[in-house]
């Protein structure tokens, strides 16, 4: 029977690529004896949903037995194109563990998740891995961490000297005195150590000083600056406290086995801390709910006879099971074969239409280190694996068929690299919009569209890493083969100035003729005017039954454009001659006359291209301002404003400018690059302006081969 709330453990390891997250989960997962990704081959088949080659851009959920607790370790994708699994991770857990190398340090956007999760008082604690690379300085990532954290970050065991291969490590407890001595013949622990350095005694210090301010007992501190010598164990009790409510952050040391035998250096003291101090999910807040409808409805607990909630976190397709869903259950008992109703609402802006369905769930699995065995229940706190979710998405929420409800979807940023995507061959193009459905059913970052004006469709993407998994899933897993290409541009069209234009329609040449003649004079109008078409015939010389139909020939004709096929706008046509025939004038000779003279006209007067012109927002780092600004100016932008930050976000800037869509296609790259990852930005249209005649003759050129 799956273990209770209270005896659950649900942890995200979060960090830059490279700073050991995977292989930290591997050494736990062999620590505790449960099978990893090299001891089962159902990994291959169930363990992700995936081939192992995907590991590192997916969210990956393992699970681990700890002094009779199931800890799920949500491995999480360490670079920024996949934020979307990140976010998946942090939904789905009730505590973070950052892991930060002692060789790399810790990167920009590392140092924002800690803020987004300080907003929410997720608790936290921080494991320094690579401690047994020649470069590591346990000692300076410490001071690293407290720079990017805050002082609330104190290490709670310090290593004695750096681990070796064939040597023995030794950490030392803090707060306890213990020391632990890791080798090649196990773990074994100190009661008199001897030997402790003046640095054990000030790091002891600090981290006493910092407990005692977070504790809840007010008088701790005069006791302990009297020179009371304070009991370890309620020091501990109190450290714990402070963690599972977010206030304290320890700082764990960890090094793989030292000599390839025995455990790995710190692993013990890590999986006591989890089950010691991070809450269970029935201690961790709930998210915000309201029934399907949007009326408010009363709060639920972690309670599995309570009534139905949960979400899913992570959608897959396995070539062998079919669709794969990884789901939190925060409420009730979700049990196999059972009808839940599938809620998602608040994602139709991001190409995710609302859906209430009915659904029959399939088979349940729980996770046994990285391989799935079979199971008849999964209580409120647990994270399962769910089989023939037909409809169900990431970011849905599953709960009672009676009572419906629906938690609020999580932030998430939008996907704002777009490419343009065209199906290599017919047999492709028939399986293109089903395999492309599955792709956003996964993954609530990618958006979908069909530009209605260029024709294109768009893939819009978190990066440049993301764009190519994205390909090769719809090539590997969908046997679907696509050419990618740069988006267009929705352009407009305009007069360059006033000028008349003659139409000419006139076939006599056997059987019933065509002939219209239309004369107009065409000048361009202020922005958002449209089309204004004047009237000015005297004299019958176009029959009145046919100026409609010259008006619409203009219409038809600025739809379609004159020189790159976009539409054109914001001008007047005044109809001032024609000639009609009494048998071979017709609506659509007159229709056709009225789209050569307006053709005419411009060919005259020349076409003034305009581009949309985007509101942009860019949020960055204050050490990245100048250089932000000086690359908006580069793309034909125009800086509007800055705005410093509030007290809670100290050093960062938002840069509001206007710029030319055209330069921003790549731009979500750029500015990653720009900013070493830190810097984010929106974007929103404004307005068409006219486009530089040096870029304009560029653009007709192309459009016109």
């Amino acid at each position: 029977m799956p273990s209770a709330a209270a005896n659950v453990r649900n942890v995200v390891l979060v960090g830059h690529t490279g700073a050991g997250k995977t292989a930290l989960v591997e050494d736990l997962l062999t620590v505790t004896g449960a099978p990893s990704a090299g001891q089962s081959r159902e990994q291959a088949r169930h363990g992700d949903g995936e081939h192992r080659s995907t590991r590192g851009i997916s969210l990956t959920l393992s699970a681990l037995r700890h002094r009779n607790m199931t800890i799920n370790l949500l491995d999480t994708p360490g670079y920024p194109d996949f934020v979307g699994e990140l976010r998946a991770g942090l939904r789905a857990a009730d505590a973070a563990l950052f892991i930060v190398s002692a060789v790399d340090g810790i990167d920009g956007a590392t140092r924002a998740l800690w803020a987004e999760c300080s907003d929410v008082n997720m608790p936290r604690a921080v494991v320094v891995t690579r401690l047994d690379h020649p470069r590591a300085d346990f000692t300076a990532a410490v001071a690293a961490c407290q720079d990017a954290f805050g002082t609330g970050v104190l290490p709670v065991f310090l290593p004695d000297g750096a681990p070796q291969a064939g040597a023995e490590a030794r950490l030392v407890g803090l707060l306890t005195g213990r020391v632990v001595e890791y080798g090649r013949g196990g773990r074994h622990e100190i009661d008199e150590p001897s030997g402790l350095n003046g640095a054990f005694e000030a790091a002891r210090g600090a981290l006493i000083e910092g407990i005692i301010a977070e504790s809840e007992d007010e008088g701790l501190l005069d006791r302990y600056l009297g020179g009371e010598e304070l009991d370890p164990k309620m020091l501990l009790d109190d450290a714990e406290t402070a963690i599972a409510h977010g206030a304290f952050h320890p700082v764990l040391p960890f090094a793989r086995a030292t000599n390839g035998a025995g455990p790995p250096v710190g692993s013990v003291e890590l999986l006591d801390m989890m089950v010691d101090a991070f809450p269970s999910p029935a201690e961790h807040p709930m998210p915000p709910l309201t029934r399907c409808d949007g009326s408010d409805c009363p709060g639920i607990s972690a309670d599995p006879d309570g009534p139905l909630l949960a979400e899913v976190v992570r959608t897959t397709t396995d070539p062998y099971v079919g669709r794969m869903s990884v789901v939190r259950v925060f409420s009730g008992t979700l049990r196999p074969d059972a009808t839940v109703h599938v809620s998602g609402h608040g994602r139709a802006a991001a190409g995710h239409p609302d859906h209430d369905v009915d659904e029959k769930i399939g088979g349940l699995s729980l996770p046994e280190g990285t391989a799935l065995h079979p199971v008849d229940a999964c209580p409120a706190g647990g994270i399962c694996v769910v089989t023939k979710l037909g409809t169900a998405e990431t970011g849905d929420t599953l709960s009672d068929r009676d009572d419906p409800r629906l938690l609020a979807p999580w932030s998430m940023p939008e996907p704002l690299l777009p490419i343009a995507i065209e199906a290599r061959t017919k047999s492709d193009e028939d399986k293109l919009p089903g395999a492309l459905a599955r792709l956003a059913a996964e993954d609530p970052t990618v958006t979908v569209r069909t530009d209605t004006e260029t024709g294109q469709l768009l893939l819009w993407c978190m990066g440049e890493a993301h764009v190519d998994v994205l390909l090769d899933r719809l090539a590997s897993r969908y046997g679907v083969d696509v050419d990618r290409g740069e988006p267009k541009i929705a352009l407009r069209e305009s007069l360059r100035g006033a000028a008349h234009g003659l139409g000419r329609h006139v076939k006599q040449s056997g059987g019933h003729g065509q002939y219209a003649i239309c004369q107009i004079e065409a000048e361009p109008l202020p922005a958002g005017s449209g089309l204004q078409f004047v009237d000015e015939i005297v004299g019958g010389a176009v029959p009145r039954s046919f100026i409609p139909s010259v008006e619409k020939g203009i219409v038809a004709q600025m739809a379609r454009g004159v020189a790159t096929g976009c539409p054109m706008v914001d001008i007047r046509v005044r109809l001032v001659d024609g000639k009609a025939h009494s048998v071979d004038s017709s609506d659509m000779a007159f229709q056709i006359a009225g789209g050569l003279a307006l053709r005419d006209a411009a060919a005259k007067a020349g076409v003034a291209l305009l581009e949309p012109i985007l509101e942009v927002s860019v949020l960055v780092p204050d050490e990245h301002v100048g250089a932000v600004m000086g690359d908006l100016s580069g793309r034909r932008g125009r800086v509007i404003g800055m705005e410093p930050l509030g007290a809670g976000d100290v050093g960062r800037t938002v840069i509001r400018a206007e710029v030319p869509e055209l330069e921003m296609i790549r731009y979500a790259i750029e500015l990653r690059s720009l900013t070493q990852g830190t810097g984010t930005f929106t974007r929103c249209a404004a307005r068409y302006e006219p486009m530089p005649d040096h870029v304009a003759s560029t653009m007709i050129r192309d459009r016109a081969t």
